[in-house]
């Protein structure tokens, strides 16, 4: 496996210093923020570090030259809009440029995109399958035709007042990953696999990496830590940032040792990419690569 983060994370750099700063600490491959040049609607959201709409012959040709010379891989272009938001043209935006990303990705040599599915908030599960194989078989017929893996992310995007009642993104838990994987079978279309997003929904973390292991094109290393005094008084039904925090690797409840024990039972050998969503590490650019740092120190006991 191969050690990276999430660009999102350097909002503030430029690709080519993000590349530096990667590899300054010793960091192997990139999953690049490539969301359209706009606003962030969100945390770590609008960050774009390969601007996908103005890409010409040139731009990819210096991105490609930067990376073999500093040695470093983009394992994916990242993009993480609600693809079946109820909202016509802002889906329509998210859907063109996503698969712009698609057909840039070959040009770039870069072998994936990683986002999510989305989900309609107000809709069933059900009515979200109906329009998720509306609304996703195209796709993924472009990715076939050019070769591009789709990664989905298992984050419920669910955490606090604007995305309640349903969450943002339909690919949750394993349960739901059979329905879709039935709807649309395609080698092209599978999982990034997060463990902490299990953690707060009290699934097995460790499990489904065995049932899915054809499926797991990329993974996370994200941690969650709940806070049981919180918890005993909310109640999972709460706003889930009510009881628990996203931290760094090693400062949450995910076991690290036995997740990627279990990556190489089933022969996972792809990319591994750190996300840094934790807010104890925000603030100044020191406390940002003081995160990158830690994180890469402390996956690197199990990482080769």
């Amino acid at each position: 496996m191969k050690l990276g983060f999430v660009t999102a994370i350097l909002d503030q750099e430029d690709f080519k210093e993000v590349v530096d700063t990667a590899v300054s600490i010793g960091y192997e491959c990139l999953e690049v923020a490539c969301w359209p040049v706009e606003k962030a609607s969100r945390r770590y959201a609008g960050v774009t570090h390969i601007d996908i709409e103005n890409l010409n012959e040139r731009k990819i040709q210096e991105i490609k030259a930067y990376c073999t010379e500093k040695n470093i891989e983009i394992s994916a272009l990242a993009y993480y809009p609600n693809m079946l938001t109820e909202n016509p043209e802002k889906r329509n935006c998210y859907i063109k440029h996503l698969k712009n990303m698609i057909c840039a990705a070959p040009r770039l040599g870069v072998p994936m995109i990683t986002t999510f599915i989305g989900r309609m908030q107000t809709k069933t599960i059900e009515e979200n399958l109906t329009e998720f194989q509306k609304v996703w078989k195209p796709i993924i017929e472009l990715a076939e035709k050019h070769d591009v893996k789709i990664a989905i992310e298992n984050c419920p995007m669910l955490f606090g007042p604007d995305e309640w009642p349903g969450g943002q993104n339909l690919m949750t838990t394993p349960a739901i990953w059979r329905k879709v994987f039935s709807l649309i079978p395609s080698r092209h279309f599978g999982l990034n696999y997060d463990p902490s997003h299990f953690i707060w929904q009290g699934i097995d973390y460790l499990r489904p990496l065995y049932e899915f292991r054809e499926k797991i094109f990329h993974v996370h290393y994200k941690d969650i830590k709940i806070y049981p005094e919180k918890l005993k008084d909310t109640g999972i039904m709460a706003y889930p940032l009510e009881y628990m925090s996203p931290k760094l690797p090693g400062l949450g409840d995910v076991d690290w040792g036995k997740y990627v024990s279990a990556l190489t039972d089933i022969g996972y050998d792809g990319c591994s990419c750190i996300e840094i969503e934790d807010k104890a590490f925000e603030g100044s650019k020191e406390k940002i690569i003081d995160s990158l740092k830690l994180s890469y120190r402390y996956m690197r006991q199990f990482i080769i």
